[in-house]
């Protein structure tokens, strides 16, 4: 399996696909002196291979977005290019290009504030995992390594990075909430937030509480069951990833180096075995347990408020899979 472009440099395709239109054309020439300013804030290092005109072509996307199709201004629009933070946006673009320096210079500067930011937002159990699902949108590989759009694409410079990262893992966290609680809104009557991120966990406190020891027994060994069932049955490439991950507690860079994948690859995978494992579990519970959608919540409730199962057995399950070092802490599935 290829685990990195053919090309990590910007080819004329990278360019051509962000063709410039007249009206921009107009606007760059009436506005050379705050462009010219912008590239050079942008300071991009040669090995990024960021063409001066890939990245005109940025600022015309950023412009776009900010004022619509109407023709602003141009003391408006003198006023936003240089309030851009040109560097990152500079970053974002050759990232989305493919470009593998910028790529590595992304993550190494950055891995740490992600992570950070996934801990204040979904606690410690879950940062890590949230954390790693973005970077497969980030560099952009279709289920075939195919290049698709990225989530660079949606960065326009107005904010630092950081705070636009943060603010993608913050909705992602919520978006999750809200498709694994279909039947709760998040929101009350005037739009605000509700308290629920910051609540859950004093939830499955109070459920766990509140059920009786033979109940909850009953629910978590049907849990048991069914995960461990759903597991041995994966590809054993998909369930490798999960012990590497989980048991071993490696590395995105790592696993991908084992696997010789590249970690987004790697991170882009281990989301999609996590959804499918979560809806085949779900299944099982409904279908065969014949439990109800109460129930199968009750199931996910206790088994997230103290997790009790040993999957090492179930993730080695042949012999394709790694000698695990320590008893895997596999959470269940959000």
């Amino acid at each position: 399996m290829a685990s990195r472009p053919a090309n990590s440099s910007v080819g004329p395709k990278a360019v051509q696909s962000q063709i410039v239109s007249p009206a921009a054309l107009q606007l760059s020439s009436a506005l050379s002196g705050a462009l010219q300013r912008c590239w050079k804030r942008a300071a991009a290092p040669k090995d990024w291979h960021l063409a001066r005109e890939q990245f005109m072509a940025v600022l015309e996307r950023s412009v776009a977005h900010r004022f619509g199709d109407g023709l602003p201004a141009e003391k408006a629009v003198e006023e936003y290019l240089d309030g851009l933070h040109a560097h990152d946006l500079a970053l974002a673009s050759a990232c989305s290009a493919g470009n593998l320096a910028a790529w590595e210079f992304f993550v190494s500067q950055f891995r740490p504030e992600l992570y950070r930011a996934a801990r204040a937002i979904a606690g410690q159990a879950n940062s890590r995992e949230l954390a790693d699902s973005l970077y497969g949108d980030l560099y952009a590989l279709g289920e075939s390594d195919c290049p698709r759009k990225s989530l660079f694409d949606y960065f326009h410079g107005r904010s630092k990075l950081t705070t636009w990262l943060r603010a993608v893992l913050a909705q992602r966290h919520v978006d999750e909430i809200r498709r694994t609680r279909k039947a709760e809104p998040l929101e009350d009557e005037t739009g605000t937030e509700r308290r629920e991120i910051n609540e859950q966990a004093r939830a499955r406190e109070d459920s766990n509480r509140a059920a009786p020891d033979t109940e909850k027994a009953r629910y978590t060994a049907a849990l048991q069951a069914t995960l461990t069932a759903v597991l041995t049955s994966l590809y054993s490439r998909d369930r490798l990833r999960l012990a590497y991950y989980y048991a071993d507690g490696r590395t995105l860079a790592e696993i991908g180096r084992l696997l010789g994948e590249h970690e987004a690859t790697v991170s882009r995978k281990l989301e999609r075995t996590r959804r499918d494992v979560r809806a085949r579990v779900e299944t099982v519970l409904r279908e065969q347990k014949n439990f109800s959608d109460a129930q199968v919540r009750l199931c996910f409730a206790y088994a997230r408020g103290e997790w009790p199962f040993d999957l090492s057995e179930a993730l080695r399950s042949d012999s394709s899979s790694p000698k695990l070092t320590q008893q895997p802490d596999v959470p269940a599935p959000d």
